[in-house]
Parts: C-alpha cells; structure tokens; sequence
C-alpha cells in the first residue's frame, strides 16, 4: 500500500500504512560536509530521517566543552524529542559526510506514529535502547578511570573482525580507525591522554593497527578489566 519516497525509509516501513498523504507534506533536502543540521536551542521541531551519508551528535557545556554522544548513518533519524515535546534542541547534529535527508514535521511523525501500533511500538522500542545506553554511558562516566572509560567505548565501537583466518578468532575492529580526539571528546578527556592509553595498549599486545582499521587483538580481556572495575567500585 505504502507508495513514493517515505516508504523507503526503514522506520515507516509496515504493511497496510499508507503513507502517501504524507508525501508532499515532507521534503527531502541534501546536505555538505561540515553543514549543521540541527544546532542547540533550535525551536525547529522537524524529525530527519537520514536517506545517505553520516552525522555527529554533540552537546556542549556551559563552558563550551563538547561531547560527542555518537554518530548516525543512512537508516537512522534524529530530532524526535523536539517533536514529541516542543521543546528546544537539546543537541548539535553536524554532517560527516554529504548525504540527504528526509525532513519531516512533527506533526506529520505524530500522526503516522499514532496511526499505526507497530510503529509506535518501534518508535517506544528505540527510546528505551537509547535511554539505556545513555545510561550506561553514565555509570561508566560516573565509576570508572579514564582507561577502562577507554575499555568500554572502543568495544562499543567495534564489530567483530571479518574473515576466515584462524589467528584473527574474537578479535574486533573498528573501522575506519578513531581519531584520538574524537575519543576523548566521547569519554571526556584530553587528546593527549587517550594516545597515552593507546601507547601503552599497544605496548600489551592488546590493540593493533591495519589498513583502515583499529585491531583489538583482546576484547574479552578488555571486557574482564571493565566488569572488573565496575565491580572494584561496588
């Protein structure tokens, strides 16, 4: 039933919702590397759904400090707190990449939500995980040193290693490979203290750098050293 563009969008996608009355009230727009597609305070209240291309989401202190809260890529979307709630952008969204994205209006992301139960069960679904994970990110924040801080985001980050080779068995990587400052702006430190870390991780044996990867030879170990920690401050 669901025809055009919206259909293409993997959260609208339900057999039996009819999306095209929708269509013409939504535009699709490309953006630019670098360009800001949502800022702080914003009273915009759109939802972007990413088509193609890949964004940051940062927030920042009082101070100017920032903190990245992760990426987004092709499939995901942002901006539905605004939409649910009125209020002002809570956060930054700066493209990585060039892409396109589908703008839709709150109220529009309202009336399709409330007008299918499956897709409001996937919309309650995704704010539970994301309020979950900023949960976790918290008490890692709040119990753990900047080197297990470390442990965890770079295992958060990685995907198990691709291939047959026996040796490369548990290992994962993280692809392409962090800079060290967008690390630290994850965890909450300084650039020169998460080289540190890599130095002496690599020293370990526990980390390794390829072609266009970052190569944890130990992720269980890594794993052991943050449960451990966590218990430790228990």
């Amino acid at each position: 039933m669901a025809t055009g563009r919206l259909a293409s969008i993997p959260f609208f996608k339900e057999p039996g919702v009819d999306l095209t009355p929708y269509e013409t009230r939504c535009h699709w727009r490309r953006f630019d590397e670098n360009e800001t597609l949502v800022d702080y305070d914003d009273i915009s209240t759109d939802v972007y759904f990413l088509a193609t291309g890949e964004v940051r989401i940062l927030n920042r202190s009082q101070s100017g400090k920032e903190v990245i809260l992760g990426e987004m890529r092709a499939g995901a979307f942002f901006g539905e707190l605004a939409a649910l709630d009125g209020i002002g952008r809570s956060a930054n969204v700066t493209a990585l990449t060039r892409g396109e994205v589908c703008v839709v209006p709150a109220t529009v992301f309202r009336q399709i939500v409330f007008a299918s139960e499956s897709i409001a069960d996937r919309l309650f679904r995704l704010l539970a995980k994301r309020v979950r994970e900023l949960n976790t990110r918290l008490m890692e924040h709040a119990l753990l040193d900047l080197r297990h801080r470390l442990y965890a985001e770079l295992l958060r980050l990685s995907v198990p290693r691709a291939g047959q080779n026996p040796e490369h068995s548990g290992e994962r990587v993280v692809t392409p490979p962090p800079y060290h400052h967008v690390l630290a702006a994850r965890i909450g430190c300084r650039r020169e203290q998460v080289t540190r870390e890599f130095t002496v991780m690599a020293g370990e044996g526990l980390i390794d750098r390829t072609r266009g990867a970052l190569v944890i030879r130990r992720p269980d170990l890594l794993e052991a050293r943050v449960q451990e920690a966590l218990r430790e401050d228990a």
